[in-house]
């Protein structure tokens, strides 16, 4: 960002200085006479004269000379602006290079521009304009000058606003992402086209294809300022299909659609609509899974306050982050509408330890969900929207409620019923018992984990983001409906935890990012798939 203000505090003028420096004359003696007068009045004349052609003949300033010039005058209004309060008023906004862009969603996006009252705030505001216009992401670059404003009307500024459009409005990605414990691999791409009204608008498709567990395609738009509204509203199809047969016994489809209503830095607030079906094509699902197969109709409004004042979501090293997710389903008056109350936390915390850049980052999360309506106590909750744990993901980049305990596989723990025994399995006996089980989920979840992120004392690895980490891991899995939260206690709760401890090596690309662990599970249940030995995990890098 450029900024050029003139500065008029100088000194004298030239004519003054020269005049300032001039020889001084001594007053006549009385005894002159009036020849001598008229000799000494023309000898001055013919002083002045001389001194007015030298003034003339004096040789333009060169250039180092005029950088001197300029960065003594910058060097004297930084020194004015760090002192005291310098009054500006904005004359006007001038808006270049949008050949395609409307002018209003530009001015929209820097009307803070216009409420300055000193040079300060408008420089303040100038930055934060810039970020917002290239948040859209429809400009190549941005760039906003601060100039002086008309002659005639001191105190005044213009503000120039250049920005130059994408010259490919169309653009896609793709990558292919493992998932170790659920023994997966998907393929996920999206394509982008931006601006294609001049509004702004952003539309996206994108496809995710999961071998042997989970696909998605869907469609977006986003419009950062439509009509004059001051959220975004944003707008999604989608066609979901998921298979837990592994590990539930059960597959999901759902048909949906998503408007967000509210958007900003901390808050955030949609509304869902889709029409989902569970089904069992292997027929061996547990009894709880059969009672909830079949078509329903989730109408939920979802509401998230999140503050993160972490420096890296991926590597923290200071900062911290609180999120809090509420979400109410049964809007819609029909007797397949799911009604349910849906409640998570996520607070986390880092603190530097000032040797190898080593940081130590805290977590704990839990989340609640419960039936509503007539009769709920004795109703289960719908089986989608229960909280499931497990998995390899990094507990410390996966901010939004309970997730992984590592060392478990995904959905690899909590309360199991067995399936259903068909011909031959139901006369042998399975070598893992897990397998025959059928995961179903809590009502209640609990996790925490610390985590120890260092630096490899090898610059090799330094430079390449390689660092290591030691890890503990703990959680719970609570069910609460269907009369259960009559046999809850705090025992059965505390007894309720699962634990594992590790250590591991984190390799950071551009394509992905790679965690080699080693896990020791501390505790486990029965049933629970949990397993000590190496685990990796890909996930995004971003």
């Amino acid at each position: 960002m450029a900024a050029s203000f003139e500065d008029n505090s100088t000194g004298q003028p030239k004519d003054d200085a020269l005049k300032s420096t001039a020889p001084a004359r001594t007053e006549p003696e009385e005894d002159n006479d009036n020849d001598d007068d008229d000799s000494q009045e023309e000898d001055d004349d013919e002083e002045e004269e001389e001194e007015d052609d030298d003034e003339d003949e004096q040789p333009p300033l060169t250039r180092q000379a005029r950088m001197q010039s300029d960065r003594a005058k910058m060097e004297a209004l930084f020194r004015r602006l760090s002192t005291e309060r310098v009054p500006v008023r904005v004359h006007d906004v001038l808006i270049k290079g949008n050949a395609k862009t409307k002018d209003s969603l530009i001015e929209a996006e820097v009307e803070a521009l216009k409420t300055a009252t000193t040079v300060q705030e408008l420089l303040q505001a100038a930055g934060i304009a810039n970020a917002r216009l290239q948040r859209l992401e429809i400009f190549d670059s941005v760039n906003i000058t601060l100039d002086s404003g008309p002659p005639e009307l001191p105190g005044t500024a213009n503000v120039v606003v250049e920005v130059v459009e994408a010259k490919n409005p169309l653009s896609g990605d793709f990558g292919i992402f493992s998932k170790p414990e659920a023994r997966s691999w998907s393929l996920e791409g999206s394509v982008k086209l931006k601006n294609l009204f001049g509004y702004g608008d952003l539309w996206d498709g994108s496809l995710a294809y999961g071998w042997d567990q989970t696909s998605e395609i869907s469609a977006g738009l986003s419009l950062p300022r439509f009509k004059g509204l001051m959220t975004p509203l944003m707008a999604r199809i989608s066609l979901l299909s998921q298979d837990w047969s592994k590990f539930s016994s059960y597959k999901e489809r759902a048909l949906g659609f998503s408007l967000g209503l509210l958007s900003s830095r901390n808050h955030d607030l949609s509304y869902n609509l889709s029409w989902r079906t569970l089904s069992d094509p292997s027929q061996i699902s547990s009894r709880t899974v059969r009672r909830q197969l079949g078509h329903g109709l989730l109408s939920t409004l979802k509401y998230t306050f999140k503050v993160d004042r972490r420096n890296s979501p991926l590597r923290p090293t200071q900062g911290y982050a609180f999120v809090s997710t509420s979400q109410l389903g049964g809007l819609v008056p029909d007797y397949r509408s799911l009604r349910f109350l849906r409640q998570e936390f996520d607070l986390r915390y880092a603190f530097p330890l000032g040797l190898l850049n080593a940081a130590l980052n805290f977590g704990i999360s839990s989340g609640v969900v419960f039936p509503w309506g007539n009769g709920f106590l004795n109703r289960p909750s719908y089986l989608p929207e229960r909280f499931f744990l497990g998995g390899n993901s990094s507990p410390v980049c996966t901010l939004g409620g309970p997730t992984s305990i590592l060392g478990f596989k995904s959905r690899g723990l909590g309360p199991a019923e067995p399936r259903r025994q068909v011909g031959e399995n139901s006369t042998t006996e399975s070598a893992d018992a897990s397998s025959e089980m059928d995961f179903l989920g809590g009502d209640f979840a609990v996790t925490g984990f610390a985590d120890l992120s260092f630096d490899i004392p090898l610059k090799v690895f330094r430079d390449a983001g390689i660092h290591g980490h030691a890890f503990a891991c703990t959680g719970s899995l609570t069910s609460l409906t269907e009369n259960s939260y009559r046999e809850f206690s705090l025992t059965k709760f505390k007894e309720s935890f699962r634990h594992s401890a590790g250590f591991g090596i984190i390799v950071p690309t551009k394509l992905f990012r790679m965690e080699v662990n080693y896990c020791y599970i501390l505790k486990k249940h029965e049933h629970d798939r949990g397993k000590t030995g190496v685990q990796f995990s890909f996930s995004s890098p971003l």
